[in-house]
């Protein structure tokens, strides 16, 4: 399997001590240089395919270089320590088991072969030696996202967008030096948001030529694990190793590529408050180049290292955004114990990769303190009023609207010809007459000023139903309906009363329609006409004693729909009522006397049911 070989660092502390001659041949010096364990890192392998241990001394070819070493006289042994022993065993070549210049090769690696390994490099008068890990994992113990080729290393590939690339599977080279034939390779690829897995040929821009993958033209959907698995002949033996490789995408090479500053806008201004922590956010964006990209602050042009004071200046790059290798990048600086003398200097934020440079100047201005005591309480109080103004109206609603109403009101009687205010309709029935006889009327009449006009006392005998009832409708300001039970029954005056006023409202006429639900009735109870205009209708509830008070609710809320009127004094009312009944006098005496003459009236009989039949 792959292995992760990086460079030796020598720097480390060399340890030197006493190491005891283990060979079966060659005694080696009694001192030898003891590098200890490779910091590269433990080597993985998978089992039952082949693998290889690099001697990491070899790492620093200027230090030690293989030919160089072999013409001095050195030669390089290879060592193992098995889990759960203390001596180390030279290691016995064999057809598994083959050394290769500075390599040892496994082919193919078993789980057994777990452990520790040194390679040694001796002559008679010197010593260096190095130890590594090697662990052999099997099949089940790789994480695999679909039913591909299992790697326990992967390399990494760029590839810009509309661009072609050649896939080499990794140590192949090293696979042919050591087989008998050349090496066959296959290829799986896995996308990253699949499991599922597939395999050559993959059609769509990619196909396999020799041992080598071509994609022609990279696409988004070509990005994601490629398996590629080597088959070889070795003695008679067929070997085999698999490797991965991560196929990314990245914006197109013809875009542009210099860098750009994002944040602060140009006309961004940073407000700071003085004393305080201050940060200072820029933003960089970075298109893709295959080279680091920079961002930094600086004070005065100074770099932060650079100022007298910089122990007040600290900055933390970060990465923000990854988009198909466009970076955005963020510098925040931090100002501790920012001063008045701070905002004259000069703080600028600049980016840089290969292709250009970006600077922007962040702007500072200081805040203006507001009085917080004094605003905090302004604004409490302004609260306090805000809520007690809320609560008084959702109490005193009806209270206010009627006093908004008796001084701005308009008197309707100076803008209609109507003669009455209120005409109420109601069921002819001995308990509802009552109510609307001694309570309604009287409270509107006596107590409130208003004209009231009422069928049965206000119309005359010999007259038609139908247009008396018309007439008196058409005369009213108002048309209260007082909604119960019995005020259902077809084929009533009411409801003779309750027609004329909804299409009076729909004829665009003054005439308001008010209903007084003085019992409760059930939906199914409520006559089709009251059905269609209930929503559009006012409703008040009669409740019995608790509406009989004149400051009850009841009265109140009735009030604010009937027509604009000032409790008048009894005097008042009596005089308005006398001119109301003087006119209403004129007026029949000039019908009586021109339906003589003409001999239109009838001796007809206010019978309602006949007069709803013959108007359906």
């Amino acid at each position: 399997m792959a292995i992760f070989i990086s460079t030796l660092l020598f720097p480390f502390v060399i340890v030197v001590r006493m190491t005891p001659a283990v060979s079966q041949s060659t005694e080696p010096p009694e001192n030898c240089y003891d590098w200890g364990e490779s910091s590269n890192g433990t080597v993985w392998v998978l089992e039952g395919e082949s693998g290889w241990l690099s001697c990491p001394l070899f790492s620093h070819p200027s230090v030690y270089n293989y030919t160089s070493t072999q013409s001095a006289g050195h030669n390089l042994v290879w060592y193992r320590l098995t889990e759960g022993q203390d001596l180390e065993q030279p290691i016995t070549y064999s057809s598994r088991f083959t050394k290769d210049r500075d390599r040892l090769w496994l082919q193919p690696a078993a789980s057994a072969d777990t452990g520790q390994y040194i390679c040694m490099l001796r002559n008679k008068t010197s010593c260096s030696r190095i130890a590594m890990r090697l662990k052999v994992l099997r099949p089940d113990q790789v994480a695999r996202g679909a039913d591909c080729a299992v790697a326990v290393s992967t390399s990494h590939l760029i590839i810009p967008f509309e661009k072609g690339k050649m896939l080499d599977c990794p140590d192949l080279q090293d696979a042919a030096k050591m087989a008998d034939s050349e090496p066959t390779v296959t290829w799986n690829f896995v996308t990253p948001d699949s499991s599922v897995c597939q395999k050559d040929p993959f059609w769509n821009n990619r196909q396999q030529i020799g041992v080598r993958l071509r994609i022609d033209i990279m696409m988004d959907s070509f990005q994601g694990l490629y398996y590629c698995t080597v088959h070889y002949q070795r003695r008679g033996k067929t070997l085999r190793f698999t490797r991965s490789i991560n196929v990314t995408a990245v914006s197109p090479e013809n875009l542009p590529k210099e860098p750009t500053i994002v944040h602060p806008a140009r006309d961004q201004v940073y407000t700071v408050i003085q004393d305080t922590e201050v940060r200072l956010v820029c933003k960089g964006l970075f298109p893709y180049l295959d080279s680091e990209p920079e961002i930094w602050w600086t004070v005065d042009g100074k770099t932060l290292d650079k100022l007298p004071d910089h122990e007040r200046f600290s900055k933390t790059n970060r990465l923000v955004k990854w988009d198909y290798g466009d970076r955005t990048m963020e510098s925040e600086l931090l100002i501790q114990n920012f001063q008045s003398e701070d905002l004259s200097r000069e703080f600028n934020c600049s980016v840089r990769n290969e292709r250009g440079f970006d600077t922007r100047r962040a702007q500072l201005v200081e805040e203006v303190s507001l009085p917080s005591v004094e605003l905090g309480c302004g604004l409490g109080v302004t609260l306090v009023l805000m809520l007690l103004l809320f609560v008084v109206y959702h109490v005193f609603w009806l209270e206010l609207l009627l006093l908004y109403r008796s001084w701005f009101g308009t008197d309707e009687r100076h803008t209609d010809d109507k003669e009455y205010d209120v005409y109420i309709s109601y069921a002819r029935n001995s308990e509802e007459e009552q109510f609307v006889l001694s309570t309604l009327r009287s409270v509107l009449e006596n107590e409130l000023g208003y004209s009231v006009c009422i069928f049965d006392r206000d119309s005359l005998p010999g007259g038609t139903i139908t247009d008396e009832t018309l007439s008196f409708v058409a005369r009213s300001r108002r048309l209260l309906v007082v909604v119960s039970p019995g005020y259902a029954s077809r084929g009533s005056q009411a409801l003779l009363e309750l027609k004329a006023g909804i299409d009076g409202m729909a004829l665009g006429g003054h005439l308001r329609v008010i209903l007084i639900q003085y019992k409760p009735v059930r939906r199914q109870g409520w006559v089709r006409e009251l059905r269609r205009a209930r929503v559009a209708l006012a409703l008040v509830r009669w409740q019995g004693d608790k509406s009989k008070e004149l400051t009850s609710r009841f009265w109140k809320r009735l009030r604010v729909e009937l027509p604009v009127r000032r409790v008048s004094s009894r005097e008042e009312v009596e005089e308005e009522e006398g001119s109301t009944k003087e006119v209403a006098l004129m007026r029949l005496s000039s019908q009586n006397s021109t339906s003589s003459q003409t001999g239109l009236i009838s001796n007809t009989v206010k019978d309602p049911q006949k007069v709803l039949n013959s108007a359906a």
